[in-house]
């Protein structure tokens, strides 16, 4: 199995988000199993070019005119990366943007010269890829591409957020070469876009995203971004593979960022983690009391405006009631920024930092009883998948990838790992941690039997990349039937 995935970051090159770690994580997976596996990506001007080797030359086609570009090439761990050179690249500080703020004006051109320039590096690279797997919005005109100029080639397309489509104006899709075909646009008459992620999803042969539950909620209007319609279309092609994780860097036996390390058949070392960063959070160094935190964007997606609106507002009565500790880290929203702030100066049992940093991320993991994720909808998400390996309990709403890998302790004593709620409100969320902190006062053998039971839970990528080979040798197959029924 031949693999070429395409995608406009990648660790350990290129990241802005989760985006990057599931292209590196997955790709080195598939290679383990087997699969030759080469990654297109953008060679960006941060990404050090040291033991990369000049590949492939080629035109690409913008316009009618014949843009010049090359590829350099570097295998890690078993898995190509070829980096496509050209100065919309090479010569800009950031992925999409200089800041996450504040996106390029030239997106559409950058990354349709990008998708433009898959079907000449494979021919130019002589490769016979089985399949090319395509991410999220900026290779969407990937399948749309192939699907015109050599069906021949099986593409599959990976929503990993649908609320990001790559949505520009009519008139880029005239700057970069392409017909008015409706299947590239969304919108009336009147105010038509260009829309990568719908084309991918139209012209794919399978589509895929990241967890079973949020394939289903996108097919339906309340979470499907106006594209609901089309998911339903291709709902026996839709799939929904649940995303692993990298116990290499998530694992509370070997964390380098841990001061001790501790695992399922000896948790000692968690209390002791715990006792240290209620120091240095500035919490009371209580082993008693439950320790909830919250490591995220601030924003809107994440349920901060049902935790923080209202007088008093959800965090605040929990706070009020002086029955836990809570530890928030994260950036984004300045509305939410500034109402975190004057809850960390006013109540003693929480600590919030306005900052991103690996090492708090890993220690407060460590530290906490409970992990809170109110989202409002979740494709797959990572922090629960963490925390359960952490022996960090799940208090989260049923949405997504949440309610695909966390077991209600409510609905099922025996086997489950978390707390789940049906309903994103500030009275829900509420409830659902003051049942938390009872479960944590009430039962400490409950409380550790699952803990241990999320620990022993299996979300490695080796489980994911199975599930993706079984799709692609399907595919596979079936192009080779295609192939032979033509000639």
């Amino acid at each position: 199995m031949n693999v070429l995935m395409v995608s406009p970051e990648t660790v350990p090159f290129s990241k802005s988000g989760g985006l990057a770690d599931v292209i590196g994580a997955l790709s080195e997976a598939l290679a383990k199993a087997g699969a030759e596996v080469s990654v297109l990506m953008p060679m960006f001007s941060f990404i050090d070019p040291k033991g990369f080797k000049k590949d492939e030359s080629f035109s690409v086609d913008m316009m009618g005119s014949a843009i010049e570009v090359s590829t350099m090439v570097k295998t890690v761990k078993k898995v190509r990366y070829v980096g496509l050179v050209h100065p919309y690249f090479t010569n800009r500080k950031g992925i999409y943007g200089d800041t996450s703020f504040a996106p390029y004006q030239d997106n559409a051109e950058r990354f349709m010269l990008f998708s433009k320039a898959v079907l000449p590096y494979i021919k130019a690279s002589k490769e016979k890829f089985d399949i090319v797997h395509c991410h999220d919005w900026a290779t969407g005109l990937v399948p749309y591409l192939i699907k015109m100029e050599n069906p021949k080639i099986k593409t599959v397309y990976t929503i990993h957020n649908l609320a990001y489509q790559g949505e520009f104006s009519r008139y880029d899709a005239l700057l970069g070469g392409f017909s008015l075909d409706d299947s590239l646009f969304s919108g009336g008459t009147f105010d038509k876009r260009l829309n990568m992620m719908k084309a991918g999803i139209q012209h794919a042969d399978k589509v895929t995203t990241v967890s079973p539950t949020y394939a289903k909620e996108i097919c339906e209007k309340e979470q499907g971004c106006n594209l609901d319609w089309l998911l339903r279309q291709r709902k026996n092609d839709l799939l929904g593979i649940i995303n692993g994780i990298d116990y290499r860097d998530w694992n509370p036996k070997t964390d380098e960022f841990l001061s001790v390390n501790y695992s399922a058949s000896n948790l000692s070392g968690k209390a002791e983690i715990k006792k240290e960063i209620q120091k240095e959070f500035g919490l009371s160094e209580d082993p008693e009391i439950p320790l909830f935190s919250m490591i995220s964007r601030l924003a809107d997606q994440k349920g901060f405006s049902e935790l923080l609106s209202g007088s008093p507002s959800a965090l605040e009565q929990m706070l009020s009631e002086g029955k836990c500790q809570f530890i928030v880290i994260g950036t984004g929203d300045s509305r939410f920024e500034e109402k975190l702030k004057d809850l960390d100066a006013r109540y003693q049992n929480i600590s919030v930092r306005i900052v991103f940093s690996n090492r708090i991320a890993h220690v407060v993991e460590a530290a906490s009883d409970f992990f809170l994720m109110p989202s409002r909808y979740e494709p797959c998400g990572l922090n629960q998948l963490y925390s359960l390996h952490y022996g960090t309990i799940p208090v989260a709403h049923r949405t997504g990838g949440l309610a695909d890998t966390i077991i209600d302790l409510q609905e099922d004593e025996k086997n489950g790992d978390g707390f789940l709620f049906d309903r994103l409100s500030p009275e829900e969320i509420v409830a659902t941690v003051n049942k938390a902190i009872r479960f944590y006062n009430e039962d400490k053998k409950a409380v550790l039997d699952a803990r241990i039971r999320g620990m022993k839970a299996d979300f490695t990528w080796e489980k994911s990349a199975l599930s993706y080979l079984n799709l692609y040798n399907t595919l596979a197959t079936q192009g080779r039937r295609q192939n032979e029924e033509r000639q």
